[in-house]
Protein backbone atom coordinates (compact mmCIF):
# COMPACT_ATOMS: atom_id res chain seq x y z
CA UNK A 1 0.00 0.00 0.00
CA UNK A 2 2.91 2.36 0.56
CA UNK A 3 4.47 1.28 -2.21
CA UNK A 4 1.82 2.39 -4.47
CA UNK A 5 1.05 6.00 -2.82
CA UNK A 6 4.79 6.62 -3.51
CA UNK A 7 4.30 5.57 -6.96
CA UNK A 8 0.98 8.16 -7.07
CA UNK A 9 3.07 10.80 -5.62
CA UNK A 10 5.83 10.64 -7.90
CA UNK A 11 3.54 10.40 -11.18
CA UNK A 12 1.89 13.71 -9.79
CA UNK A 13 4.98 15.25 -9.36
CA UNK A 14 6.42 14.42 -12.58
CA UNK A 15 3.69 16.06 -14.02
CA UNK A 16 3.48 19.12 -12.21
CA UNK A 17 5.04 22.49 -13.95
CA UNK A 18 6.97 25.21 -12.12
CA UNK A 19 5.91 28.91 -12.92
CA UNK A 20 9.99 29.65 -12.32
CA UNK A 21 10.67 28.43 -15.76
CA UNK A 22 12.52 30.63 -18.20
CA UNK A 23 10.95 32.61 -20.82
CA UNK A 24 11.90 33.22 -24.21
CA UNK A 25 13.91 36.34 -24.63
CA UNK A 26 11.35 38.81 -26.59
CA UNK A 27 12.29 38.40 -30.63
CA UNK A 28 14.96 41.54 -31.73
CA UNK A 29 13.24 43.67 -33.68
CA UNK A 30 14.63 43.77 -37.40
CA UNK A 31 13.03 46.74 -39.43
CA UNK A 32 14.09 49.84 -41.36
CA UNK A 33 12.89 51.89 -38.05
CA UNK A 34 14.50 49.92 -35.58
CA UNK A 35 17.44 49.66 -37.34
CA UNK A 36 17.69 53.70 -38.42
CA UNK A 37 17.45 54.29 -34.56
CA UNK A 38 21.31 53.92 -34.79
CA UNK A 39 22.13 56.64 -36.91
CA UNK A 40 20.06 58.88 -34.99
CA UNK A 41 23.32 60.42 -32.59
CA UNK A 42 26.04 60.23 -35.07
CA UNK A 43 24.31 60.79 -38.77
CA UNK A 44 21.34 62.23 -40.54
CA UNK A 45 19.92 59.54 -42.18
CA UNK A 46 18.69 59.70 -46.16
CA UNK A 47 17.56 56.52 -46.51
CA UNK A 48 18.47 52.58 -46.07
CA UNK A 49 19.15 50.63 -49.34
CA UNK A 50 19.52 47.54 -47.87
CA UNK A 51 19.87 45.49 -44.21
CA UNK A 52 19.70 42.07 -43.40
CA UNK A 53 19.78 40.83 -39.48
CA UNK A 54 20.56 37.75 -37.58
CA UNK A 55 20.61 37.43 -34.11
CA UNK A 56 21.68 40.51 -32.11
CA UNK A 57 23.98 41.51 -35.65
CA UNK A 58 22.72 43.80 -38.39
CA UNK A 59 24.39 44.88 -41.03
CA UNK A 60 22.90 48.30 -43.29
CA UNK A 61 23.72 50.04 -46.75
CA UNK A 62 22.64 53.51 -45.94
CA UNK A 63 22.97 56.97 -47.25
CA UNK A 64 23.93 59.58 -44.89
CA UNK A 65 24.04 63.25 -45.15
CA UNK A 66 22.07 65.72 -47.52
CA UNK A 67 22.72 67.41 -51.12
CA UNK A 68 26.09 67.34 -52.05
CA UNK A 69 27.12 65.79 -48.96
CA UNK A 70 25.16 62.67 -48.90
CA UNK A 71 27.29 59.40 -48.66
CA UNK A 72 26.42 55.61 -49.24
CA UNK A 73 27.70 53.32 -45.97
CA UNK A 74 27.91 50.28 -44.41
CA UNK A 75 27.56 50.03 -41.11
CA UNK A 76 27.03 46.77 -38.85
CA UNK A 77 24.96 47.16 -35.99
CA UNK A 78 24.50 44.90 -32.53
CA UNK A 79 21.14 44.68 -30.90
CA UNK A 80 21.66 45.87 -26.83
CA UNK A 81 18.62 44.06 -25.41
CA UNK A 82 18.89 46.45 -22.26
CA UNK A 83 18.40 49.40 -24.18
CA UNK A 84 16.22 47.85 -26.30
CA UNK A 85 18.19 49.91 -29.45
CA UNK A 86 20.65 48.71 -32.38
CA UNK A 87 24.43 50.60 -32.17
CA UNK A 88 26.81 50.48 -34.55
CA UNK A 89 30.14 48.95 -33.74
CA UNK A 90 33.67 49.55 -34.72
CA UNK A 91 34.06 47.13 -38.34
CA UNK A 92 37.62 47.49 -37.21
CA UNK A 93 36.80 45.80 -33.96
CA UNK A 94 34.26 43.69 -34.71
CA UNK A 95 34.57 42.48 -38.67
CA UNK A 96 35.51 38.95 -37.61
CA UNK A 97 33.75 35.56 -38.91
CA UNK A 98 34.54 34.24 -35.81
CA UNK A 99 32.46 37.12 -34.21
CA UNK A 100 29.81 37.64 -36.72
CA UNK A 101 27.24 35.25 -38.24
CA UNK A 102 27.93 34.48 -41.84
CA UNK A 103 25.65 36.83 -44.17
CA UNK A 104 26.70 39.92 -41.51
CA UNK A 105 30.13 39.15 -42.09
CA UNK A 106 30.25 39.01 -45.55
CA UNK A 107 27.37 42.04 -46.30
CA UNK A 108 28.81 44.33 -44.23
CA UNK A 109 32.27 44.15 -43.82
CA UNK A 110 33.26 44.46 -47.31
CA UNK A 111 32.28 47.42 -48.52
CA UNK A 112 32.94 51.32 -48.27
Amino acid sequence: MIAALVLIALVVLSFRTTSSSASAAPPVPCTTSALGQAFDSQFHLASIQNFGCEGQWAYVWATVGTGEQAIGVTEVLAYDAISGRWAIVSRSVDCKASILPSVIYHQGCFSN
